[in-house]
């Protein structure tokens, strides 16, 4: 007899089912505003410039690594410790706790990594007031001020970046709630204790008494808390039809920054909004709580699916960052002295010498935890990403193939589907690496099976791509089927590994297979018991071209308040609330680790996540979740994975042709044109969508997609070498122009084209209908040069670009050299051995320079110094290649088979000198309508030196 779990989940797939197609919006009523938040409407609610806080300056301790200073409430004379210290690579930590919490506060683990390296802190000056403190060079420095509370970070007589300085900080203290039992036995205690104090105090002499209250360390036991008032939704919460018991009461922190001459703040993903953050006066603050948000509202600071709280402020001097780090709900509100003025106010300030700086303030509020902030002093970009990356790790170094094009969708119906949409590639002569598979090819929901009618021989399939040198990609998402035959679940429940409710029973909840518990991935045993199921052995028809997709792992509970877990529930010590936001990033952790260790720790990994947290980045790739085929979801696609570049999550792409809805022919083809520039590439769609492989609307508009496919395919061993060079910096792959031109103000704000590394820039189309766009060609003085055509245009301008439907507008920039490989095959592997073409962009000085970057494509040896890494470098009319890793060994197959130089002169002869001092006459066209260069087959090996020289 089927279980209740079985016989129900047909009814909850119909459910859904109706749901989704009734309607094809957000329901925001199943999503908290700050409003319905508790704890962000109390913390809203303060008011500035009535910080109660003071800093204890007699209490202040510095050694040589940090600086301790305790806080007092003069409300109700709660005292917090403040802990400082002076980071490695111009960086400032502070801490904030209770002195004496009631009992510990949760502090994020596992997300540096490691501890970070300190520095000495030397005190300049100190007086009742507060204390300097010297932070090394530059002449940085701390100022502490003692009432109220304030930190200032200042660089000569520049104020960086002040803490407190609305005086918003706030500490909920942990206090035993006083209509219970526990803490009337605790008071009428107290009370007995104080009375025979008073008995022995009548006998001490009055100075010594004295002498006691007035010592520091026992005002907060001697002194009686004021009364502090209860609000709603302090110890109790309800939303909807869901409540939250609260069993530790009111416990959120709050801190206020100022931003001295910023206008302009990045960061804090995920959100559909605009890259430049907007103020959030007139509204609710960005929220960041990872939550299964159904076919998200675009510009909208509403919580979408991933949480990383790191916000970057830049102005034309400087670039810094604030990393708040974390995990429970967190509200962020910027408001802005010039918010709000048009660019003739602002002229109309300049002109009348109004003297007020641009300052921007900023607020994050969390539900629980402590406060720990580091602040990225800069001062350039990339000092930040590398200050960020010390912190938190960079981006993983993919496999090529994830770098290729990937086909999805929801679902392909069985193993005869799969080989039809693969010959399907082959017929129509389109390259992809891996087709996906989605909940469907389970066994009722079952993740590590497959269903035994529609996937009955796994290994079969997995063989049939493997011998095209192609991969797989199955789910596995974290709710695992309540179902006593089904033997994860048995050996989760058995072990004890389930998160539990507040009662301390396993905790259920309603996802895909019905009724399911979901595995507490905040603890190490339970994420090394899920990485060994990975193994060959226990993942049954797997092999090794099989991949990983977690998705849901927010975590998505349907039948839970705002589509989560209940903040009530209980990982061990500590309730959900508290690590809410780290559940995804935990169970792709444990998933990678899993795809490493079946290989023995050889080959790298492959794992996408819908839920992330700040330091994701160490295990794979993230997508923007659910979006719609719509013209304004495929816009919008471009800043979010901007924001994401910008806090270290550079393997970033959208849904091409949208997860919902049906895409018109015209935006399907703009959305392949747009994902092809973008770091990860996949197709996917919804199972109540009409199949969309890309060969299903016409023959023109199959070439269409086909180019587009092509030229990513073509620009690998780019792709490849800027992936390289984030897993070494930190750097985004994807990044926003003033990243690279962080001077030019006409940058700041934009985000409907972007960099690629700093040598390709891309606008694609995104609007519906377009006959051209335009596009800003940033730096003054520099040359940009259009990768199709080859013709030269000036930077520092707008250029309006007419286009077609073929047209995907994309610059090299003048002074650039970026090696390609033309002859496109089937999969990324097939293309191994290939020769490349390398494109020489001059820039006016007649100079140029690039990498070359090689490795075997999949394993860790590159780890064993197991890879060639080259300098092309253009000047003096010699093209040179120069081995940047003398330490490295490792040989290609590869080779140089053209030169194509843009901007060039027509030389009389060109002669190639390889490295053991051979010459020879290279053959060479010349194209004088555009000054194009062509040397043809060289024929050097693309590993070893070599010099061309144009005479």
């Amino acid at each position: 007899m089927a279980t209740i779990t079985e016989r129900m989940a047909p009814v909850l797939v119909l459910w859904l089912a109706v749901c989704l197609s009734g309607t094809w919006a957000v329901d925001k009523g199943n999503f908290k505003t700050c409003d319905q938040s508790t704890f962000c409407k109390r913390q809203r609610a303060l008011k500035p410039a009535e910080s109660p806080y003071r800093a204890l300056l007699e209490t202040m301790e510095l050694t040589n690594t940090r600086l301790t200073l305790q806080l007092i409430n003069d409300n109700n004379k709660v005292r917090l410790l403040l802990e400082l210290y002076r980071l490695q690579g111009n960086m400032t930590r502070v801490k904030i706790n209770e002195l004496k919490p009631l009992k510990p506060r949760y502090e994020v683990p596992d997300v540096l990594i490691r501890e970070p390296p300190t520095e000495p802190l030397s005190l300049l000056s100190q007086d009742e007031n507060g204390v300097v403190l010297s932070l090394g060079a530059e002449s940085q420095r701390v100022i502490v001020s003692a009432q109220p509370f304030r930190l200032d970070i200042m660089e000569g007589r520049d104020v960086l970046m002040s803490l407190n300085s609305r005086g918003l900080l706030a500490f909920e203290h942990l206090r035993m709630r006083k209509d219970t039992f526990s803490y009337k036995v605790t008071s009428t205690v107290a009370s007995v204790w104080d009375n025979i104090k008073r008995v022995f105090s009548s006998q001490v002499e009055p100075e010594a008494e004295k002498k006691e209250e007035d010592d520091p360390a026992n005002q907060s036991e001697t002194t009686k808390e004021e009364e502090e008032k209860v609000e709603d939704g302090m110890w109790e919460e309800t939303f909807k039809s869901h409540s939250d018991s609260k069993p530790n009461g009111p416990s959120a922190v709050s801190l206020d920054f100022s931003l001295p001459g910023v206008e302009h703040v990045y960061g804090i993903p995920e959100h559909a909004d605009t890259l430049r953050l907007k103020t959030t006066d007139n509204g609710d603050p960005y929220r960041l709580y990872n939550l299964d948000v159904f076919q998200y509202e675009l510009y909208n600071p509403m919580a979408l699916y991933g949480a990383v709280p790191v916000m970057l402020a830049h102005n034309a001097q400087r670039t810094t960052g604030i990393f708040w780090l974390n995990a429970a709900e967190t509200w962020v509100d910027i408001s802005s002295n010039t918010a709000g003025k048009t660019v003739f106010g602002k002229m109309l300030d300049y002109v009348q010498g109004s003297s007020e700086t641009p300052q921007t303030d900023v607020r994050w509020i969390s539900e629980s935890g402590i406060i720990d902030v580091f602040i990225m002093l800069g001062p350039t970009p990339n000092d930040v990403f590398s200050q960020y990356a010390s912190l938190t790790g960079t981006q993983s170094f993919p496999p090529l193939a994830a770098v290729s094009y990937h086909q999805c969708r929801w679902n392909y119906n069985d193993q005869e589907d799969v080989a039809s949409v693969d010959a399907g590639f082959d017929e129509h002569d389109i390259p992809y690496d891996y087709i996906w598979l989605d909940i469907e090819h389970t066994d009722g929901k079952r993740y590590f099976t497959w269903d035994p009618h529609k996937f009955a021989t796994p290994k079969e399939m997995l063989q049939g791509l493997m011998d095209k040198k192609r991969k797989m990609v199955a789910i596995v998402d974290p709710h695992i089927k309540v179902d006593s035959n089904y033997k994860i679940h048995n050996e989760i429940r058995s072990r004890g590994f389930y998160i539990k409710n507040k009662d301390g029973g396993d905790y259920e909840g309603w996802c895909w297979p019905g009724s399911a518990g979901y595995p507490d991935f905040t603890r190490a045993d339970v994420r090394e018991w899920w990485a060994s199921m990975f193994a060959y052995d226990q993942y049954e028809g797997s092999m090794e071209n099989l991949y990983t997709w977690n998705d849901m792992n927010e975590p998505s509970v349907f039948n839970g308040p705002e589509v989560t877990m209940h903040k009530d529930a209980v990982h061990g010590s500590w309730e959900h609330r508290d690590v809410h936001n780290l559940y995804g990033f935990y169970v792709q952790m444990a998933t990678t680790e899993g795809l490493i260790q079946r290989s023995g720790g050889v080959e790298r990994p492959f794992v996408l996540t819908r839920a992330f947290f700040a330091g994701s980045q160490r295990y794979g790739a993230v997508w923007t979740g659910d979006n719609a085929a719509e013209w304004e979801h495929l816009k919008i696609s471009i800043p979010m994975c901007l924001s994401l570049g910008l806090v270290g999550i550079s393997f970033c792409g959208a849904d091409v042709g949208g997860f919902f809805k049906s895409p018109s022919t015209e935006l399907l083809v703009r959305w392949y044109q747009t994902g092809a520039y973008q770091p990860f590439f996949r197709a996917h769609a919804h199972l109540d969508t009409p199949r969309r492989e890309p060969w299903l609307f016409g023959p023109e508009n199959t070439a269409l997609i086909r180019e587009a496919v092509r030229q990513r395919y073509a620009l690998l061993p780019y792709w490849y070498q800027q992936f390289y060079h984030a897993h070494r910096t930190g750097q985004p792959i994807m990044r926003p122009l003033w990243v690279e031109y962080p001077q030019d103000p006409a940058t700041f704000a934009l985000d409907d084209e972007f960099l690629i590394g700093k040598d390709l820039l891309v606008h694609p189309v995104t609007e519906e209908g377009a006959r051209g766009v335009t596009a800003y060609l940033p730096g003054k003085g520099e040359v940009w040069f259009d990768v199709q055509t080859f013709q030269k245009h000036n930077g520092a301008q707008n250029l309006y670009i007419p286009v077609t439907m073929s047209s995907i507008p994309v610059f090299q920039r003048g002074g650039s050299i970026i090696p390609k490989k033309m002859r496109v095959r089937r999969s990324s592997s097939c293309m191994m051995h290939d020769p490349y073409t390398l494109y020489v962009a001059l820039n006016p000085q007649r100079t140029a320079e690039g990498k070359l970057y090689i490795d075997d494509g999949h394993t860790f040896n590159y780890e064993k110094k197991e890879f060639i890494h080259r300098r092309l470098s253009f000047a003096n009319n010699i093209l040179s290649s120069v081995n940047l890793a003398l330490d490295a060994q490792f040989t290609t197959q590869s080779w140089i088979e053209r030169i194509v130089i843009l901007g060039a002169s027509k030389p009389s002869t060109v002669t190639l000198k390889t490295a053991d001092g051979q010459e020879s006459q290279l053959e060479f066209d010349f194209d004088a309508s555009m000054s194009v260069l062509t040397l043809r087959k060289p024929g050097m090996n693309a590993g070893v030196d070599w010099n061309v020289m144009l005479q």
